[in-house]
């Protein structure tokens, strides 16, 4: 801390006053400045209250807010322009957890790892505060003076040089004010850009059926699903609904397996680790196989396409027409954005030929509003810009300084409008060139709606009043159009009164809050009428291809300053605090590269406007990506994201032009970097960890996770067995139905104040995670496939850490919890030692109260914040135990099966993780233990343990070998 005392300050040298852009003169004046801003912000943001407006908690309106008590709100989070339904857990006032809607369908009470992030986000004190003017701190009151003299302009000339640009909008109410906008000032235009945007989808449904359209997968409906190198549950709107209903029937408890997935991807997704056959192939051979695939089953009037150049290529095709052929009306083929428009516009209309629409495929109205082609939107916006026809530009929520693509020259452009606006969370790379950058809102400060992938409405209610003074999209919108400065409650509410009407609209405004969906808002099934054929794309690839694609935890970089995205894990890498550059072993022999190389990456076929675009990354080498093919992960290399995620990895943005193919020129730079990854060995050699077994096996023996030559269990102790006659907690992990997505971690770290540790520690191997997810390559390096393993503390009845504490600081509760006695603990780390599960998380450190850890208010109160040298661990969230048997002993009577969801099993998209009590016969927990495919892990160390894990079955199709 500093030392501000009028003696200690009149000894130290003046310290010179610069411009606010340029960089201070002493790293202590800067961390002063830091410090000082971020406490007073969140002094005022702690206070800030409710919003001024009545909101409503979620399904049941409590009797009194009860002090100690969270109430949760129903509300969305807004993820890339498409809703997800959350609850938002306040305690006294300050957001602290994020919880899936069960109401909602797109989540079904669960969530992903930003919806979990999101509530770090609300607290970020990097977050813009105030208007600028330029480099120059300005007022709101000073904005709408200069925005009134621009309206003037506009109401002459009809708008002719005004321009909004927003990301993907579903919001029904931001939709109709753009469009009103447009009535008022006609000759105004409406631009859209989201760099994550899928084009090709888009562009696809209008070559197959002559008309835009959103298509629903039912995953649960298929026996057989085809997936050509697309990835719908990590980045597809209805990513978790799409993960819940493809496991349906392969968990352990359906005991079924029957549905089987086919898999051709460039790069390693979170559906192709699910495949129980897959294959590695770069994107134009994908194409290729698609076309053969295609005339095979009787598909008319497709141009000849050469044959497979190698016998297992054809085989594949010849085994998957004849299962498509043989699942009419049953198979479902998805088709990812790294394929050409033409191609997936060819599945389309494979699927029609199958007889897949109606039943696995349901055709909607397109959900989002606006220009359906972002990519070209943008560069025409960008074309205007260079001409001089735009003189005003309002950005909403939205970064294209950043991430617009590379060929456009969207920077220059921007520096020649004499008045720019850009409203968002953060003075970013595109606010610090624009004339003025006002702060945004958060979502959970601001009323809105949105709609979720299916079409179904919800409205948007703030859990807290806005924190530093932010506005939402809705506001500066009517500020604008001229219309008045109502409020976004007002703007919302009156949106659907004009839907609903008065009358009713009381009773629908809160049945809308409570639940956090409108009922029969859902869009309606559209007919489409498949076209005869479609133009074929190019077929030949570049030697060194790149495949963008958004990162698993920061997505198109949104997120980069968010420690706790930052720390966590990616599925397959388990990297962390970077990006990489993905190859093949294959191509990294023949380049001769190994992990940690540092390549100078450029385009092969440069244009003036990418002459300078050159990138250097460090490679990561996966047996599982294709060959001639590099993954580069997008939404690093930030250069004003905030203090955690500034000089983050490398810019991919800057190779990514506004067409493809993007073939690579590669150089070595000769120098290697050792990145930060929470697991170095991705091989199971030969030992029983992740139990696997195909579906004849299973059939032929369904206890073979559990057979007595592979597993002796001794039941030998000195000490009698503890009767738990009350309650007896455990826990079921289901391994059928882990998709890797890691939701759970995180989960686990915003309910338990689990503290980020930074880049370096984790190279050291520090980090705190509760609940880490192995993952272990499994098959050839042509077949490879993925396997994941969620692995919390296993809560021993014989636990091994017990016996070697000298302070007894790690012991057995009542109900047979393995608890960590925090007060005891001295740091001998004795326990990890002898944990054979290397659960156990050291605070060699203090953590907290550093740049990376949350701010106060976003604590939970209930979970006891740790102090440097003690031993932290997972205890099935033994604070949400202790408040169900509070309210069960209130009741008189026993907590029922799943009143206590852990913070990971209640995150979990698939229903993976099963809690409960052990000594309730019909509880679901005990339920999954009774599956014949339960098995310990370790469990010939003779450890016992709580948590137990359901065996892989895959159902692998024995004729592709």
């Amino acid at each position: 801390m500093f030392d501000l005392s009028p003696l200690t300050m009149s000894r130290r040298p003046p310290i010179p006053i610069t411009p606010m852009d340029a960089e201070p003169q002493s790293a202590e004046r800067r961390r002063f400045l830091k410090i000082m801003a971020a406490s007073m912000a969140l002094a005022a943001g702690g206070c800030g209250g409710p919003p001024r407006e009545p909101i409503l908690p979620y399904v049941q309106m409590p009797e009194m807010l009860v002090p100690g008590r969270p109430l949760y709100y129903a509300t969305a989070f807004m993820h890339r322009g498409y809703a997800q339904g959350v609850l938002v857990e306040s305690n006294m006032g300050r957001p602290t957890k994020v919880e899936g809607n069960p109401h909602h369908p797109a989540s079904l009470g669960a969530s992903g790892v930003f919806a979990q992030a999101s509530v770090l986000q609300l607290w970020d004190p990097d977050r813009s505060q105030t208007v600028r003017q330029g480099a120059t701190l300005a007022t709101w009151d000073a904005f709408k003076t200069k925005l009134l003299e621009r309206r003037k302009a506009w109401q002459s000339d009809g708008g002719a040089g005004l321009r909004i640009l927003t990301g993907t909008v579903s919001s029904p109410t931001l939709a109709a004010q753009i469009a009103a906008l447009l009535q008022r000032y006609p000759k105004a235009r409406w631009h859209c850009h989201d760099p994550l945007h899928d084009d090709a989808g888009h562009e696809a449904t209008r070559l197959a059926f002559g008309q835009p359209a959103d298509l629903l997968h039912r995953f649960d409906r298929a026996a057989i699903v085809l997936s050509l190198d697309a990835d719908p549950f990590s980045d597809w709107p209805g990513g978790i609904r799409y993960a819940r209903d493809f496991v349906q029937e392969r968990r352990s408890s359906a005991a079924q397996f029957d549905k089987r997935l086919y898999t051709l991807e460039a790069s390693p997704g979170l559906l192709g680790a699910m495949a129980d056959n897959r294959i590695a192939l770069p994107p134009h051979d994908i194409e290729r196989t698609v076309w053969r695939i295609a005339a095979r089953l009787g598909i008319a009037g497709l141009p000849q396409v050469l044959p497979a150049n190698d016998a297992r290529a054809a085989k594949w095709e010849e085994v998957l027409a004849e299962r498509l052929n043989r699942h009419r009306g049953a198979s479902l083929i998805v088709a990812g954005g790294s394929l050409s428009s033409q191609t997936r516009a060819l599945v389309h209309l494979m699927n029609a030929h199958l007889g897949n629409f109606g039943k696995t495929i349901m055709p909607i109205a397109p959900v989002e509003a606006g220009p359906q082609n972002h990519a070209e939107s943008i560069a025409t916006l960008a074309e205007d810009m260079h001409a001089g026809a735009v003189s005003s530009l309002v950005m909403l929520d939205t970064n294209p300084v950043y991430d617009a693509p590379a060929d456009i020259g969207f920077e220059q452009a921007l520096r020649k409008l004499p008045f720019s606006v850009h409203l968002g969370l953060y003075r970013d790379e595109t606010a610090r060139v624009s004339t003025w950058h006002l702060p945004q809102a958060h979502g959970y400060e601001q009323w809105s709606d949105g709609r979720a992938f299916d079409g179904s409405a919800s409205i948007v209610q703030p859990v807290i009043a806005p924190l530093y003074g932010g506005r939402s999209a809705h506001e500066l919108l009517d500020l604008v159009s001229g219309e008045g400065e109502r409020s976004a409650y007002a703007l919302v509410r009156g949106f659907w009164q004009a839907r609903i009407g008065a009358h009713d609209l009381d009773a629908f405004w809160e049945a809308a809050l409570r639940k956090g969906v409108i009922d029969g808002s859902e869009r309606a099934a559209l007919t489409l009428r498949p076209a005869r054929s479609v133009p074929p794309p190019g077929f030949d690839g570049p030697a060194l291809r790149a495949l963008f694609a958004p990162d698993p935890s920061v997505g198109g970089g949104e997120y980069a300053n968010n420690a706790w995205l930052q720390e966590l894990p990616r599925p397959f890498s388990t990297l962390t605090w970077d990006n990489a550059a993905v190859i093949s072993e294959n191509t990294a022999r023949s380049l001769r590269l190994q992990t940690g190389d540092v390549v100078r990456l450029s385009l092969a076929d440069r244009t003036d406007a990418t002459a300078d675009a050159t990138i250097e990354a460090p490679v990561w080498v996966w047996a599982g990506h294709a060959d001639g093919a590099m993954t580069l992960h997008l939404g690093y290399g930030r250069r004003a994201a905030g203090h955690v995620g500034n000089g983050v990895g490398f810019d991919a943005y800057r190779l990514k032009t506004l067409r493809g193919p993007h073939a690579l020129k590669l150089e070595k730079t000769g120098r290697q970097i050792t990145f930060a990854t929470t697991q170095n060995h991705q091989r199971m050699e030969g030992r029983d960890i992740v139990r696997m077994a195909t579906l004849e096996e299973f059939r032929r023996n369904p206890h073979f996770a559990n057979d007595e030559p592979r597993e002796r269990t001794p039941e030998i102790s000195l000490y009698a067995e503890w009767q738990y006659k009350d309650y007896k907690w455990g826990m079921a992990i289901d391994q059928n139905a882990c998709i890797g997505c890691r939701a759970c971690t995180i989960a686990c770290q915003a309910e338990n104040n689990i503290p980020v540790v930074g880049r370096e520690e984790v190279r050291r191997g520090r980090e705190m995670h509760w609940i880490r997810v192995d993952r272990y390559d499994i098959g050839p390096a042509t077949q490879v496939r993925s396997a994941f393993q969620p692995v919390p503390c296993m809560h021993c009845e014989t636990a091994p850490c017990e016996e070697v504490c000298p302070v007894g600081a790690t012991v057995h509760d009542s109900e047979g919890l393995n608890v960590q006695v925090y007060n005891r603990c001295v740091g001998t780390r004795f326990c990890s030692n002898n944990c054979p599960y290397k659960v156990r998380r050291f605070n060699f450190l203090k953590y907290t109260e550093t740049s990376l850890d949350r701010p106060a208010p976003a604590y939970n109160p209930e979970v006891t914040v740790r102090r440097r040298g003690v031993m932290e661990k997972c205890n099935y969230c033994l604070q949400r135990v202790t408040r169900a048997r509070i309210e069960a002993e209130k009741l008189g009577r026993r907590v029922q099966d799943g009143e206590v969801v852990t913070a990971c099993q209640a995150a979990c998209p698939t229903e993976a993780i099963v809690f409960g009590d052990l000594n309730d016969p019909g509880s679901k927990v005990n339920r999954a233990k009774a599956s014949p495919l339960d098995y310990a892990l370790l469990a010939e160390l003779n450890t016992r343990p709580r948590t137990t894990y359901a065996a892989v079955v895959l159902n692998p199709d024995d004729a592709l070998g």
